[in-house]
């Protein structure tokens, strides 16, 4: 069992997509419900926050300066220093049923995003692929997208709906981020327990995936076999992210939990370190 322990005590109504900058040495998650990013600066240790105007769920590096902030109405360029946001890229910013969910940059800098309804209503979202300006439509009817992945050369992509317990895989251009194929079931999770929701592949194309509601991520070898489950001391993980180290960070939500609840799972969104010796692979700057 990976030692475990917690990096932050604020309990996330929310938290997702969590997200380390090689650069500030900093890890960001945001509190989608919230509307709030907040970061664990590992140079000083502090944590803090920023407020943002709409749910948001999603980040990359765009530079130095700026970085790109995946929310509800689509792409913000964000400056570090003075926090204004200019938009980028609209996505179902006319849709106010929909908000953004599960993103990750390919090796070649597209970003690859997921949109769901807010109340995850069925077949409400979709999987978007952007680069260089283009935003293309790659997968309508989803649910709940999550487990945006990809293989360490950029030639295969994972993801999934929640709602349909199958991890996908399909083959992409590792030159583009763009599918050249059909997606095809990688892993049937079928009646397993918990959802399948966040992921991230390390620098040996193994997968490690959060099991929202079963208290563990999960890590599966490139082909598909279940190597370990490492358990995090919170019902619902939602999105692991390699931090350096051998180790990676875990968010967790208190989403759809009543007092009770929440009483009972007294971790439930706290933000998890777990030391898993883990080969990190971690996200390329974003393509605009």
């Amino acid at each position: 069992m990976a030692n475990i322990s917690i990096l932050s005590e604020h309990r996330c109504a929310l938290g997702e997509g969590p997200f380390y900058c090689t650069r500030r040495n900093t890890l960001f998650w945001f509190d989608i419900l919230g509307k709030t990013r907040h970061q664990h600066d590992f140079a000083t240790g502090k944590n803090s926050a920023v407020a943002l105007p709409e749910m948001a769920s999603a980040m990359a590096v765009l530079d130095d300066e700026n970085d790109l902030i995946f929310t509800e109405t689509g792409l913000w360029k964000r400056n570090n220093e003075s926090g204004f946001l200019t938009s980028i890229a609209p996505i179902e910013a006319d849709n106010s049923l929909t908000r953004s969910n599960d993103a990750r940059v390919h090796p070649s800098g597209a970003f690859w995003l997921g949109t769901m309804g807010k109340q995850a209503q069925n077949k409400a979202g979709a999987i978007y692929h952007y680069r260089n300006g283009k935003l293309t439509k790659l997968y309508a009817d989803i649910s709940i997208p999550n487990a945006i992945c990809f293989s360490p050369d950029g030639s295969k992509a994972y993801y999934t709906d929640t709602i349909a317990a199958k991890l996908m895989c399909v083959s992409v251009d590792p030159e583009t981020g763009l599918p050249n194929g059909e997606p095809s079931i990688f892993l049937d999770h079928g009646d397993n327990e918990g959802g399948l929701d966040g992921a991230i592949v390390d620098a040996e194309g193994n997968i490690w995936i959060a099991l929202w509601g079963a208290s563990v991520i999960n890590y599966y070898s490139p082909d598909g076999v279940l190597k370990a489950s490492h358990a995090v001391d919170a019902t619902q993980p939602s999105c692991p992210a390699f931090i350096g180290g051998g180790k990676i960070a875990v968010t967790t939500a208190m989403e759809g939990m009543d007092e009770a609840a929440k009483q009972s799972d007294p971790n439930a969104g706290k933000t998890f370190v777990l030391d898993v010796a883990a080969v990190p692979k971690f996200d390329p700057l974003v393509t605009i």
